[in-house]
């Protein structure tokens, strides 16, 4: 499971994206969310703006009441609901992961002092090394097959996360590297038929916009401003926000303020399943 580590609380007006990618229409409820052209000519599909969503990536359970936009990570079953997006860590390594991935593929994953340079926020994910065209095809290749998986498995879209991850670098990798693998990862996507959504980092909206990317999956949006920034962008912005951010106590507020693209639903932290006692899950009224 993922949360957000880098926040940039710049808001992005329609004005300043419509020089990169034109600013996209608010879909009309009473019709189907616009399917945009891929770069091969084919349609892929979007999610309902106004359809119940949840994000279940701290473990698979039956959707709730209403729900029919799901995402789970991509080595679980797609919840079958409706719509089902895929969750792939396209910059980092999982945790179960990671030891081996690093062992597989030393020259994929960054290093400091002789070990895996790893996330500051969560110490179990090594970084993937982005900072070279070599390096970047491989890693295209090798998370290409997981996007291709998620297809094959019968998911609608794909969730890719910590492009972020060139702020905990220390320096060694651009925004430039991870923009240029995110790029790839959109035509990978687009060629298996599938819509691919942004995950976070919202200063770099208009450009994962212009590089293709259909939607926006966002965590605490409404907790630290952005929510503009994609709604701006995108015609589907499905936000998470949480109990220990943004709090239930502000969440309805929160709801009544968001733009008519986005999609707001209230988790725990650890966003586990609902035999917890941890586990928190509401929607916008």
């Amino acid at each position: 499971m993922r949360r957000g580590a880098a926040r940039a609380g710049a808001a992005v007006v329609c004005t300043l994206l419509a020089a990169l990618t034109g600013c996209a229409a608010v879909p009309d409820a009473q019709g189907p969310t616009p399917a945009p052209a891929t770069a091969a000519g084919h349609a892929v599909r979007l999610p309902d703006p106004h359809a119940g969503f949840d994000y279940q990536l701290g473990g698979a359970y039956p959707p709730p009441a209403g729900v029919t936009i799901v995402e789970r990570d991509r080595t679980a079953e797609p919840a079958g609901a409706g719509y089902d997006i895929c969750y792939v860590n396209g910059f980092q390594t999982q945790p179960e992961d990671s030891r081996s991935f690093a062992q597989a593929h030393p020259d994929l994953v960054l290093h400091a002092r002789g070990a895996p340079l790893v996330d500051p926020g969560w110490p179990d994910e090594y970084l993937f090394d982005t900072s070279s065209a070599s390096r970047r095809q491989a890693l295209a290749s090798i998370v290409g097959g997981w996007i291709a998986g998620c297809a094959r498995d019968g998911y609608a879209a794909v969730e890719i996360d910590n492009l972020d991850s060139y702020t905990r670098s220390r320096g060694a990798l651009s925004a430039e590297d991870n923009l240029a693998l995110a790029a790839d990862y959109a035509r990978i996507a687009h060629r298996a038929g599938l819509a691919i959504a942004q995950k976070n980092t919202a200063e770099q909206t208009g450009r994962l916009a212009a590089a293709g990317y259909d939607f926006a999956v966002t965590e605490s949006c409404a907790a630290f401003e952005e929510c503009d920034a994609y709604a701006a962008a995108y015609p589907v912005v499905l936000d998470i926000e949480y109990t220990d951010e943004l709090g239930a106590a502000r969440f309805p507020a929160a709801c009544a303020r968001r733009a008519d693209q986005v999609t707001m639903i209230l988790r725990d932290h650890d966003l586990v399943p609902p035999a917890d006692p941890a586990h928190t899950y509401r929607p916008c009224p």
